[in-house]
């Protein structure tokens, strides 16, 4: 083949444009993120029961629900809040990768048959079964200073004109109105005129669910009629009402007289909210807020793009309330976009560096020029192979073509640095490159297959770890398939038409002294290898064994995690007061919270939500999020206070002093979507049902024993049992002696105190509920309670107190469960100075004893969950890895002993890079797990490079000493070079700065200590341990299958 393109330069350079060509165009349509589809779908039930507690909501919704629901093909956990405001929210997570489609309509199906266990109110109001999105792409605020705009009218108004609009975005998946006030008729009863015109909770129910609904009157004259009628005439009646003021003249009762009793009668009918429960302000001013969440396929910077184009269009058309702006508060494509950046300036210093080295060593520009041609070329067309699998421009396949960089210029290296060898031999040029094309083919081949052959088992990983390895070791793959098609094409049609041969003594002084020092450098190694291998070589093997004994060691004492923390441009606050806390108490402890923020160095702008539990995901007045936004990470760069970590642990000292709450400054979880905070959280369950307060009593010890370990950070439960309650007491015997029904006594407890839901109203081109409650100031205490009144069946009303006792007691604000247990979820992270990993493997130690071995559940959820499965994937995908490079190259060589010589190098490498993250303080996590696997490569290759050679030489009637010794001298200066072109270019990923930065530093790290062991170690102990191999095969016959003789003395040229 090379032969083929030697004679056809042209030919190879037409290919290599036109790679580049389709790789730009493929580039262009490549989807743009932060990482690839790594996150596990979910499906979230969202159910109501207003006005009932925590404990009823989990039994008459939820559990119901979980029990139809659990066992859905694909789940891998479910989770679910029953809260205190009534909601039941269920949440299923799906393996990655599955069908979401599939698994909603699978839920829907399970759902439909849970109905009937259901209150009727629930089922009338209905089961909302959604595909979440979990990852905040956009928040968009709605708000003005001066504007005289209250949230509830922001909120309504973004509902209204926005929502819908932004959820027709392409690329946008979901559009949530955070502390949205939705609109509602609520209609406030007065309970004193009710009962003195004995007029019952159920009338007024009854007399606005029959007077406020739209029928179909019918038609006149619509055939078969008598007749020939000349026209046919649409009835129409005033059936839902229009106007507030309409439902205040809804009549609710009539006389025996005649007389009339209407809403305004016993109330008043208001346009105000469906729930008060929480509020959004920017800057603290009142705002709508809004999440915007894309498709997990979508763009992430066109959606961003488009989203502000929208806002833009919304001014220009003053579509805008007066005095009120949108804006983007938060975009976390600023920080994929300056990921992306810092990533391909990283590209450009890895370029510029591998350019610097391989000049030092071909001395020549010219010389330069042909395996440098091969970075762009290999690089820009691996954008095509992404686009045919579907792959995405994301930090992982941007962290592979980094790490590339250095490899596809390996093997033009070794081409032009052969064809150099040959014309000082003195042939011509192409006489030059076929010559040295015959030598090289081989061991090009050969790197090249094992390259590739690394990361085959990637292909396979499922889950998480799967697309994580996948996306990085398969942009690698396929960059150095297409390098080894250049340097087998390009490369040495180029060496046969550019190259020059310019004898050494003419090159300028230090080039003269940079050679000669080489040259002696080569022949010096030579002749040790060869010392070593007569003399030395028991002690070789007594160090080799001594460093796999402390390769072993200094893995299994290495820290481990699963993706480091990053500044991520913004962090947020949680704020926790105590339960049952009012949300005017609880938004102006955001405000002073928002207050201390607006005031840190770097940070741009704040906004919060009272009123809302951002971790867990449900209204509760008594809980709060504050989100910080900072400056771009250029404009903080020279400030170490205003990074995020920095400012976290001063927030921590700041906030410690607020007394009325508990306010957590807390970083988002490193990978979007795959839960709310980053470190761990970990579900304590309740597997024998003993209740709720054992629950926290058991939980809590967990807690503290855990912070006793040093390992273990601040933890922070979840499970709140102060939330004050007042425990009715109904003597059901006296109510019925007195004639008190109870239905009704439920019913006007419910429509009084909880809140009732008739029917809808159309407004704006909305649908809003109508609700039916008492006026605030007839249920503020607890007399007002014992006040209501039911009618009796012998006449006339009686108030609740004469057979309702009150108890006060307190109670959980929100019930969780985890796989249909009761759980508490433990949230935390590790200690400083200590890794993720070591922190959960402390953690489980202290579950054993404090939890498994006393009854109770425990499981992890979130990023550890992935973190663990993936760890045990690592472990297969490495041992799978070495399995597969060893068969292909026992394939190529027809040996087992040469596999077994160039893979006993994949130990040092290991070594190096463990030792290398150690002198740093970073944890294993799976960036460099991601390392260690491209290593078996990297280590291979160099081997291969000897191994190849000698067993050519060997082949050739070479003494096997002399071959060791030969091949060692003649590929130490390609081997260095392609080292120090590799470790030079991973050089700016070790000392990355910028968004991202702990990810480069992870993975740059673990490949240039692995690949700097593996270099130097290989060179002194490869050759040696060739030698023993060599002499031990012909010894005792074993090892290889001898190659059947060439037919002639001298094998034919590489075509």
């Amino acid at each position: 083949m090379s032969r083929f393109f030697i004679s056809r330069p042209i030919f190879a350079c037409s290919i290599a444009i036109l790679m580049v060509v389709v790789g730009v165009a493929s580039m262009l349509k490549l989807p743009i993120a932060l990482f690839p589809s790594i996150v596990p779908p979910t499906v979230q039930v969202t159910a109501g029961y207003a006005g009932s507690s925590a404990d009823v909501v989990a039994r008459v919704i939820t559990t119901p629900l979980e029990q139809q629901i659990n066992g859905v093909e694909g789940m891998i956990y479910m989770s679910s809040n029953s809260t205190a405001n009534g909601s039941s929210t269920i949440t299923v997570s799906f393996d990655v990768g599955y069908d979401i489609d599939i698994g909603a309509v699978d839920i829907q199906n399970k759902v439909q048959t849970a109905l009937g266990q259901l209150p009727e109110v629930t089922q009338r109001a209905g089961v909302a079964i959604a595909k979440t999105q979990t990852d905040i792409t956009l928040f968009v605020t709605l708000s003005g200073a001066e504007s005289g705009y209250d949230g509830a009218f922001l909120g309504n108004w973004a509902q209204i004109n926005m929502v819908d609009d932004l959820a027709r975005i392409p690329g946008v998946g979901q559009v949530t109105n955070f502390g949205l006030k939705d609109y509602s008729i609520r209609i406030w009863l007065d309970p004193d005129k009710m009962a003195e015109l004995e007029v019952t909770p159920n009338d007024v129910v009854n007399a606005v669910d029959q007077q406020n609904v739209d029928v179909a009157a019918g038609i006149i004259g619509a055939p078969p009629v008598p007749g020939d009628p000349a026209y046919s005439y649409q009835l129409k009646t005033v059936g839902q009402l229009r106007e507030v003021a309409q439902f205040e003249e809804i009549v609710v009762k009539v006389g025996d007289d005649g007389s009339i009793v209407q809403v305004k009668d016993v109330g008043r009918a208001e346009l105000g909210a469906s729930s008060y429960a929480s509020t959004a302000t920017y800057m603290n001013n009142p705002a709508a807020l809004l999440g915007i969440f894309q498709r997990p396929d979508a763009n992430a910077m066109q959606v961003a793009n488009d989203v502000r184009a929208y806002l833009d269009n919304l001014r220009d058309a003053n579509r805008l309330p007066d005095g009120v702006d949108a804006i983007v508060a938060y975009d976390s494509t600023r920080f994929v976009k300056n990921s992306m950046v810092e990533l391909v300036v990283t590209l450009l210093e890895a370029i510029g560096l591998v350019v610097l080295v391989v000049f030092v060593f071909l001395q020549s520009l010219r010389t330069t020029l042909i395996p440098i041609i091969a970075i762009p070329v290999s690089l820009i067309a691996t954008f095509a192979v992404l686009a045919a699998f579907g792959f995405s421009i994301n930090t992982l396949t941007l962290l592979g073509l980094v790490l590339a960089v250095g490899l596809v210029v390996d093997d033009a290296i070794v081409v032009v640095e052969n064809v150099e060898r040959q014309l000082e031999a003195g042939l011509p040029r192409r006489e030059a490159a076929v010559a040295a094309m015959k030598e090289v083919t081989p061991p090009i081949v050969a790197t090249t297959v094992v390259l590739m052959a690394v990361f085959v088992p990637t292909a396979f990983t499922p889950g998480i770890a799967g697309q994580l390895y996948n996306q990085f070791a398969l942009t690698i793959a396929f960059s150095v398939g297409l390098s080894a098609i250049n340097s087998l094409s390009l490369s040495p049609a180029l060496c046969g038409v550019f190259l020059k041969h310019k004898s050494r003594e003419d090159r300028i002084a230090p080039f003269r002294w940079f050679n000669r020092g080489f040259d002696a450098t080569s022949s010096g190694f030579g002749k040790m290898v060869g010392f070593m291998s007569r003399r030395l070589w028991p002690l070789v093997l007594i160090g080799f064994a001594v460093l796999l004994f402390l390769t072993y060691g200094r893995v299994k004492a290495t820290p481990t995690g699963f993706v480091p923390a990053e500044d991520q441009g913004y962090f947020f606050s949680f704020v926790a007061m105590p339960g049952g806390t009012s949300l005017d108490r609880t938004e102006a402890v955001c405000e002073q919270v928002a207050n201390e923020l607006k005031d840190m160095p770097g940070v741009e702008s704040v906004n919060y939500i009272a009123g809302y539990d951002f971790i867990d995901g449900y209204a509760d007045m008594a809980t709060g999020v504050v989100f910080a936004i900072m400056d771009d990470w250029d404009k903080r760069a020279a400030n170490p206070q205003a990074h995020i970590p920095e400012i976290i642990d001063i927030c921590r000292g700041k906030f410690a002093g607020i007394q009325e709450a508990v306010v957590i400054p807390i970083n988002p979880a490193p990978i979007p979507g795959l839960g709310a905070t980053g470190g761990f959280q970990y579900e304590v369950q309740d597997l024998l049902g003993r209740g709720t307060d054992e629950l926290l009593e058991a939980t809590l010890a967990f807690v503290e024993k855990c912070e006793a370990t040093p390992e273990i950070g601040k933890l922070m439960c979840d499970l709140r049992t102060d939330y004050p309650q007042i425990e009715l007491d109904i003597d059901r015997v006296e109510a019925q002696r007195l004639g008190a029904s109870m239905g009704d006594v439920f019913q006007t407890l419910q429509v009084y105190l909880a809140g009732y839901y008739v029917n809808n109203w159309n407004q704006y081109g909305q649908v809003y509920q109508v609700n039916l409650q008492a006026e605030g100031s007839d249920r503020m205490t607890l007399d007002d309670v014992l006040a209501l009144r039911v009618s009796s069946k012998f006449g006339g009303t009686i108030p609740l107190g004469q057979f309702v006792k009150l108890d006060e007691v307190s109670g959980p604000v929100n019930i969780m469960h985890y796989n249909l247990y009761e759980s508490a979820q433990v949230l935390g992270g590790p200690a400083k100075g200590y890794s993720g990993g070591q922190a959960v493997k402390a953690l489980m130690e202290v579950a054993e004893t404090e939890l498994i071995q006393k009854g109770w559940g425990g499981q992890w959820t979130g990023t550890v969950y992935q973190q663990l499965k993936a760890g045990a994937a690592s472990i297969a995908i490495f041992g799978f890895s070495l399995i597969i490079v060893f068969l292909v190259l026992a394939a190529l060589y027809e040996s087992w002993s040469m596999p077994f010589i160039i893979l006993l190098s994949v130990p040092l490498a290991v070594l190096g890079a463990v030792l290398a993250l150690q002198i740093r303080g970073i944890p294993l996590d799976v960036y460099g797990q991601i390392g260690l696997l491209m290593l078996v490569g990297l280590a291979a290759k160099n081997a291969i490079l000897i191994v190849e050679f000698a067993k050519s030489l060997r082949e050739e009637g070479r003494g096997i000493i002399e071959a060791a010794m030969e091949a060692a001298r003649l590929r130490l200066r390609p081997i260095l070079m392609t080292a120090f072109a590799f470790i030079l270019g991973v050089l700016p990923l070790v000392f990355a700065t910028g968004p991202g930065a702990n990810a480069r530093h992870s993975i740059g790290t673990t490949v240039l200590g692995g690949m700097i062991a593996s270099t130097f170690l290989s060179l002194l102990i490869v050759p040696v341990l060739y030698v023993v191999f060599e002499f031990a095969r012909e010894k005792f016959g074993f090892g290889s299958t001898p190659p059947a003789a060439p037919e002639t003395g001298k094998p034919a040229v590489a075509e």
